[in-house]
């Protein structure tokens, strides 16, 4: 018996070393779901924040736990890296795959290969604009048009006194992703409804720390009176700060500032008063993925959209939570 589970955890290793994948898992052979053990292709976007990370690790422990084996590629943010790794996935014939898209649109080339090898595909975090849906079983992810209304209605509700314009300038995530679509459209949404509130600046920060000081820097510049900053995702606002400090204003008081996802160095912003309110989204969806997986490869009925459980958080919310704070 224990040769026989040698020679099984050699044969995925290799496996894994050919096609340049990670594999999170110590069981289960080459694709196809030998011996009834589920394999997974995984594309990740990346690595490009905190809550990306937090992601990564979910989805690899969940698989782990669930006796999946997870065949992972990193894209990198690119969406080439990602039709790659999926056409990988499919000539490795995997039982099932799973990815979080870098952009929304150019899919369904690669979906179709997929469907016409008879794998089933679950989109995880960010959606695809396809109008063909049976491309895919599921999107499990944040209702991100529902964050971006959450960040504006605590515009709203903080300035509900206001007079005078409240200039806002906004870090888009990624051009062309599903949250920086849908955050940006949902907070234009809400805002649009009171003529006081005025976007006066708005340009893409990748998602990252680096590229979210950058930007940050250039519109401290060219936009001298900014009341309020509303970054896409926590890690775009925590450069953000940075630059907000080196041109000698005060974060959370001079310049108000709204971000979403709810990860620890973000929190503890939020706690320390540098930040003013957070959107939660939630990174932790590897347990459900996994259940998603297990139920679409037995045939079962799933509903064609999961939508995770998230909240907000202001100061003393964000005190409150950090001790316990997963991610």
């Amino acid at each position: 018996m224990m040769k026989r589970i040698t020679a099984l955890v050699i044969a995925g290793l290799t496996a894994a070393a050919l096609t340049g994948c990670g594999s999170s898992g110590s069981e289960g052979g080459g694709g196809g779901g030998g011996d009834d053990a589920i394999v997974m292709g995984f594309s990740q976007v990346g690595a490009e924040s905190g809550w990306r990370t937090a992601n990564t690790k979910s989805v690899q422990s969940a698989a782990e736990k669930s006796k999946i084996t997870l065949r992972f590629s990193d894209a990198q943010q690119k969406q080439e890296n990602q039709i790659k790794a999926i056409r990988s996935f499919v000539q490795q014939k995997v039982d099932i795959i799973a990815f979080s898209p870098v952009v929304e649109s150019g899919w369904d080339t690669v979906l179709k290969e997929a469907q016409n090898a008879k794998i089933p595909v679950i989109l995880t975090d960010r959606a695809v604009d396809s109008k063909d849906t049976t491309l895919y079983k599921t999107f499990l992810g944040s209702d991100f048009v529902e964050e971006g209304k959450k960040a504006g209605q605590w515009l709203v509700e903080e300035y509900k006194d206001a007079k005078d314009t409240v200039n806002i300038v906004e870090l888009q995530g990624t051009t062309g992703s599903a949250p920086a679509n849908d955050r940006k459209a949902g907070f234009a949404e809400v805002i649009g409804a009171d003529p006081k509130f005025k976007i006066v600046a708005s340009q893409t920060g990748d998602f990252t720390r680096a590229k979210g000081k950058e930007v940050m820097e250039a519109f401290l510049k060219s936009t001298p009176d900014i009341d309020v900053l509303y970054a896409h995702n926590d890690d775009m606002g925590l450069g953000a700060i940075e630059a907000i400090e080196g041109a000698g204003k005060v974060p959370g008081k001079d310049i108000k500032i709204i971000t979403v996802d709810a990860v620890k160095d973000g929190m503890q912003a939020l706690a320390d008063g540098k930040i003013n309110f957070i959107v939660e989204c939630s990174p932790l969806l590897g347990p459900q993925l996994m259940d998603l997986a297990q139920k679409v490869l037995k045939g079962e009925n799933i509903p064609a959209r999961v939508v995770t459980e998230e909240t907000t958080f202001d100061q003393e919310q964000a005190k409150a939570a950090l001790p316990t704070r997963e991610y």
